[in-house]
């Protein structure tokens, strides 16, 4: 086979060499590769965005919660204080204020036989004592305090020993474990009059409390 070459050389293609090939390959498969790269890191992105949407709700979420606790804790806090300041109150209030239903009883246990409670009343009045500081006990402040006194009238027929039995009943009044810590003193007084129309003998008993602080 006879091969004529007309142009002398300069038109005939030059051979493909190999390492042409891969050039070419190589220059081809590069922008794949980037583009399986880009992709890839697309992907994981995508993921990794997802998973931190979801924590963020999850924390939201948590923050709702601590939210809602923190607000009962305030709402405790508030009730604790008004409790604190009721008890203070109260407390207050208590130490303006005797029970007097063990009084009584002691009274009806003692009271002569041979007398008759005719009135019962109690009288309050305040006098000023120097107490120590609560913060600074070194150092005194000057406050009102209660003092209480119990009166009662009994009375007694005239033949009776009623001076005795008064003498008795006044004994056994400053003696009684409940009344002895905290009576300061007994002051009978004694009067004629009349009950029920008929001459009796009076007697006014004044049990005279300690201040109470």
């Amino acid at each position: 086979m006879f091969t004529i070459d007309l142009l002398k050389g300069r038109g005939i293609p030059p051979k493909n060499r190999p390492w042409g090939a891969a050039v070419v390959g190589a220059a081809f498969a590069m922008p794949v590769l980037v583009a399986l790269v880009m992709l890839g890191f697309y992907v994981s992105n995508r993921i990794v965005i997802k998973v931190a949407k979801q924590e963020i709700v999850n924390y939201d979420k948590y923050i709702v919660t601590l939210s809602d606790a923190v607000e009962m804790q305030k709402s405790f806090e508030a009730e604790k204080n008004n409790i604190d300041s009721c008890l203070s109150e109260v407390f207050s209030s208590i130490s303006e204020h005797t029970q007097w239903s063990p009084v009584l009883a002691i009274l009806a246990e003692n009271m002569p036989s041979s007398m008759v409670l005719t009135n019962l009343e109690v009288r309050q009045h305040t006098v000023n004592k120097k107490v120590p500081q609560k913060d600074n006990p070194a150092q005194t402040v000057e406050i009102s305090v209660p003092v209480r006194t119990l009166r009662m009238s009994v009375s007694g027929r005239p033949q009776s020993d009623n001076d005795e039995a008064v003498r008795d009943f006044k004994d056994r009044l400053r003696l009684s474990a409940l009344l002895a810590p905290r009576l300061e003193d007994i002051i009978v007084s004694q009067k004629s009059g009349t009950f029920e129309g008929q001459s009796v003998v009076s007697y006014e008993i004044d049990c005279i409390f300690k201040p109470e602080l």
